[in-house]
């Protein structure tokens, strides 16, 4: 990690530290329970969160150390189409090549983007692995059966992540969408200093690249495990923050709060957008978490929460700033949110699924 990056880095401790202190002291001077008791259910919850994460989070360091140590730019080159709408679709559905899940998924895009694969597509892969991969088809069908919810759920999550890659492959160029560090890793495959690379709408092009040769299975497999041990220290500290402010949110909110705002069809999509976010739970089994609202909150809203929440909770948004400028975080949180949002007030209107 570069020196910007580790200032950074340490910035963002000290606000993110402040904040935890405050939100649970405040919490502590409002609530008459027993701190101890808080304390522990904090902890729990914090141990809950980033157990479930950590899994998830190896596995995907170890498909990025895999994809560094044998998947060539040649290879990107041939499995993506070079126009950028047909590229950002089939960047929708990469996670039935790709299945992980929001823990995972960042340090496999970022590799993948050392490898040449154009902006708009590990945007849009980005924001749709989590859930459109047969590990999450299978535990929403075992939560709610065949039917509108699963329907609307991959539906909706196929427009926003294609809508908003689409957004990057026409308006964006990755100088001004990558972090420093992330343009320097294009550097060698690009062939030139990473900090223009040559782009075709939006995408990385490739017509030039010298082939490299292949690995042996057994030093690619060496290496592949020494890249995916450093990525999953590095992400592994967002994954802590994000998990610890998880359970912060856990902790302070209340769940009777939330019920009672369950049957308006505007203020129910955005409280379980706003629960989605806080309480993080892994896309392989919030739906499990969704079911328990069923009877309580509205159809839009529950389809809000299952979609929003895997392309961007708190884990996930602190590890998209090692991989992307604070800008493009910005979007890449908005854009989501304002999409399952409209799309979750439409359907309470409109449909009864």
């Amino acid at each position: 990690m570069d020196r910007e990056a580790r200032a950074e880095l340490t910035r963002l401790l000290l606000i993110i530290g402040g904040l935890l202190a405050a939100i649970i002291g405040l919490f502590l001077l409002l609530n008459s329970g027993d701190p101890g008791t808080l304390i522990a259910i904090f902890s729990t919850r914090f141990l809950g969160i980033f157990i479930e994460a950590v899994p998830f989070l190896l596995l995907g360091t170890l498909v990025s150390g895999l994809i560094e140590a044998f998947l060539t730019a040649d290879d990107i080159a041939r499995i993506v189409p070079r126009n950028p709408v047909a590229a950002t679709l089939v960047g929708t559905f990469m996670g039935f090549t790709f299945p992980v899940c929001e823990c995972g998924v960042v340090p496999v895009v970022r590799r993948l983007y050392t490898k040449g694969l154009p902006v708009s597509v590990g945007v849009t892969f980005l924001l749709a692995a989590p859930v459109i991969n047969p590990i999450v088809l299978a535990s929403t069908a075992t939560a709610f059966g065949f039917g509108g919810i699963l329907i609307g759920r991959f539906v909706i999550t196929a427009i926003v992540a294609f809508s908003v890659g689409l957004v990057f492959a026409l308006a964006a160029r990755p100088r001004e969408v990558l972090r420093a560090s992330s343009l320097n890793a294009l550097a060698p495959v690009m062939g030139g200093s990473g900090d223009a690379p040559v782009t075709i709408g939006g995408a990385i092009a490739l017509p030039t690249m010298t082939a490299a040769p292949r690995k042996s299975l057994v030093g690619g497999l060496r290496e592949a495990i020494t890249l995916a041990g450093d990525e999953f220290f590095e992400m592994g500290r967002y994954l802590i923050i994000g998990s610890l402010l998880a359970a912060a949110m856990q902790t302070v909110i209340s769940q009777d709060l939330l019920l009672t705002l369950g049957r308006d069809p505007v203020i129910s999509v955005v409280s379980m957008q706003a629960l989605a976010f806080l309480l993080s739970v892994c896309s392989t089994v919030d739906s499990f978490l969704a079911l328990a609202f069923a009877g309580t909150f509205t159809t839009g809203s529950l389809l809000a929460f299952l979609t929003f929440g895997p392309m961007v909770d708190i884990k996930s948004m602190l590890m998209f700033l090692g991989v992307f400028r604070q800008r493009v975080v910005v979007y890449l949180i908005l854009l989501p949110l304002l999409m399952t949002l409209l799309i979750g007030i439409w359907i309470n209107l409109n449909l009864s699924l």
